[in-house]
């Protein structure tokens, strides 16, 4: 019993654990003293000097482990051969959680994203989300941009301020989420968004860039709604949707 508690304890805690890389990135990381890290990543080859000796003082100053690597060991860490700089750094994020924690709110306003795959729209997408009136987004972890430096640069250092639910398909969520009412935005619904009503539990679901909410997806929703659009335009981007739903009032 008590390694399986413990095996559960370390599998909570390292799935929370998100890891980004890249030198200037992880050089505002380490100045964000709200950020708790867990350890940093070096690849053994780096030079000591320019940004990756400010890296070293910072992460001296904090405290922080700092493990070295040779570079194929790098890679794996940061998953990113090509754009990691040699530098990749784990953090301890308090609002990256798993979807079973919705189960303990007893209402919300939530965004799910079904196959986002541009980063910038999925950081537009959280920046809107925590400046507006959303409790939280679920992402999926697959068929979906991963959290990354491009998302880290768009959402505009709000990556952090708001929860983010992830499961492995947005499926095994929505199945479970019968006491909520899902939306699934398309261009084709004649109901609008400012024609709903909102219960105390609401799924707002926006689909892939290109193909839209899948068909698997779609059959759990309840009903799809449309945003009115004038002079023959017939969607928006994706981001904007969010912005346009974050910012309806409740």
């Amino acid at each position: 019993m008590k390694d399986s508690q413990e095996y559960r304890d370390k599998k909570a805690f390292f799935d929370k654990i998100i890891t980004l890389y890249g030198r200037n990135v992880i050089v505002e990381i380490l100045q964000d003293k709200t950020l708790t890290i867990h350890k940093l990543h070096l690849a053994d080859s780096n030079k000591p000097d320019g940004a990756i000796k400010k890296i070293l003082l910072l992460a001296k100053e904090r405290g922080i482990e700092v493990i070295k690597h040779d570079k194929a060991a790098l890679s794996r860490i940061s998953k990113n051969a090509k754009q990691d700089q040699g530098v990749a750094i784990d953090i301890v994020s308090k609002t990256y959680l798993h979807v079973d924690k919705i189960k303990e709110l007893q209402a919300y306003r939530l965004i799910a994203l079904d196959g986002i795959q541009n980063p910038q729209n999925l950081g537009m997408i959280i920046r809107s989300c925590a400046a507006g009136n959303i409790d939280g987004i679920i992402l999926p972890k697959k068929n979906s941009a991963k959290i990354s430096p491009l998302v880290v640069k768009a959402s505009a250092g709000t990556l952090f301020k708001l929860p983010i639910y992830f499961c492995n398909t947005l499926q095994e969520i929505l199945i479970q989420q019968q006491e909520a009412k899902i939306y699934t935005l398309s261009s084709h619904a004649k109901t609008t968004i400012y024609d709903i009503q909102e219960s105390e539990k609401t799924i707002y679901v926006l689909g892939n860039e290109n193909e839209g909410v899948s068909h698997e997806v779609a059959k759990l929703c309840n009903d799809s709604v449309s945003i009115p659009m004038n002079r023959g335009v017939e969607s928006l981007n994706v981001a904007v949707t969010a912005s346009l739903i974050a910012f309806m009032p409740s």
